[in-house]
């Protein structure tokens, strides 16, 4: 098998083509100058077609060439596409991200910003969007049932609807609008997250020149939680125009990059249709190897701030082997499974999981849908990585056999080179995951 680097690539590609457009992100640091050197130096040069530029004196190279120098010219003169995490640090420095409390580093993601909650919880009779005429606050004071100090060891009960207001502010230019994900970790633990904003007609979303403050409405849906003031539960990403790639762009970027691959890391060409075809796996190659997981009801409460803490057999059902008739979802219960490819996200692009599709079946798949630069890829010596899918059915029992498609993947472009990529030294949690539950859970073996 061949493996090129993003640097030769880019050479025998030179300006020939522009590679394609970008969306998703997981918890980091920002990359620092006193990070370059050791990352430079560990990029794979014995991969064929690589020209090693360790003795170019890193320090010469500019913010905007980040990690992938080499990736600048291919994204220079970018118009539409989402921004990097230096565009978005960019952002705070100039006040059109703004926070009651001093934002982090580690909340700057590779092409998003996480979003903090605040120490105030609101519980309301039902889920709303406030329309053009009306705030968030307007709205909550109709609907307040009570209110929940986040700071006290609170329990945010299952199936109740809550209305959080988030620590951060945006201030954005006219040309410049948002779009919000839950966090994977969020996802895993089917806690129904979305993004709403005052005057808002839609969730997740955030108008291009919008001034002004951000909220979350939170259902937890199998397992009450504790919600610490400060959790990040969700992410913001921002963008310039319509960077969606479309099929042709994606095919394209397949044939330079080689966007998915067997489990025996093999490249396999990618089915596109509306985007990249994501299929369940339900085969193991092992017997102790789990293939899904299936969520008890009246489980204990999960605090939100515990890592590698509970013992997965408190919570969830393994199942380990499906008949060869595939496996059926009851309807109402909430599965974990991952997709048969895997996957790689270039890092000047990122993509994400089309949540629901009605021709697909009656599932919703993957609450958090977001899929950062680099995911996969690292710094192009990684065969992909498996997705893991969030799966609920609807009204009816469903049949999933392996193999078949559940979701798609679109792929957008980065405004420019980012700086950091998913899983480079910056604490990414699933950059080589399997079948893997959310980070507060024991991890087995």
């Amino acid at each position: 098998m061949q493996r090129r680097s993003a640097l030769s690539k880019l050479l025998s590609h030179q300006n020939k083509h522009l590679y394609g457009r970008i969306d998703r992100s997981v918890s980091a640091r920002i990359v620092g100058p006193e990070h370059l050197p050791k990352l430079w130096q560990e990029y794979p040069a014995r991969y064929e077609g690589r020209s090693h530029r360790s003795k170019m004196p890193i320090e010469t190279r500019t913010s905007e060439q980040g990690l992938f120098p080499e990736l600048a010219a291919s994204t220079r003169g970018v118009k539409a596409g989402v921004l990097p995490s230096q565009d978005i640090q960019d952002l705070i420095s100039t006040g059109k991200i703004t926070a009651r409390t001093p934002i982090l580093e580690e909340q700057i993601q590779p092409a998003s910003l996480d979003l903090r909650v605040g120490d105030m919880a609101h519980r309301v009779q039902a889920s709303f969007l406030p329309g053009q005429h009306a705030t968030v606050e307007q709205r909550i004071n109709e609907l307040r049932m009570s209110r929940i100090d986040l700071t006290s060891s609170t329990v945010l009960e299952k199936g109740c609807v809550y209305i959080v207001p988030l620590l951060e502010e945006v201030h954005l230019p006219d040309n410049m609008s948002g779009k919000a994900n839950p966090k994977s970790t969020t996802g895993r633990l089917d806690v129904f997250t979305r993004l709403i904003t005052d005057y808002g007609v839609e969730f997740e979303h955030v108008p291009a020149g919008y001034k002004g403050k951000l909220y979350a409405e939170i259902v937890p849906g199998t397992f009450s939680i504790r919600l610490p003031a400060g959790t990040r539960l969700n992410q913001l990403r921002f963008f310039r125009g319509n960077p969606l790639a479309s099929d042709t762009l994606i095919t394209e970027l397949d044939g330079r990059e080689a966007l998915v691959y067997s489990r025996d890391d093999n490249p396999v060409k990618a089915q596109v249709d509306r985007g990249l075809r994501i299929s369940v796996n339900l085969h193991s190659v092992a017997p102790s190897e789990i293939i899904a997981y299936k969520a008890k009801k009246n489980a204990p409460v999960i605090d939100l701030s515990r890592v590698n803490h509970y013992s997965p057999d408190e919570f969830w059902d393994p199942t380990y082997h499906v008949s060869d008739k595939g496996l059926i979802l009851d309807p109402g219960d909430f599965y974990i499974l991952a997709s048969k490819e895997q996957i790689r996200v270039p890092p000047d692009y990122a993509a994400e999981m089309v949540p629901f599709d009605s021709s697909i079946g009656e599932l919703r798949i993957h609450y958090a849908g977001f899929f950062d630069p680099g995911f996969g890829y690292g710094m192009s010596d990684l065969t992909g990585t498996r997705a893991v899918l969030e799966v609920r059915a609807h009204e009816v029992p469903f049949l999933i056999e392996h193999g078949q498609i559940v979701a798609r993947l679109a792929y957008m472009r980065l405004l420019k080179a980012p700086e950091k990529v998913y899983g480079v030294g910056i604490g990414s949690s699933y950059q080589r995951q399997s079948l893997t539950l959310s980070k507060q859970f024991k991890k087995l073996g």
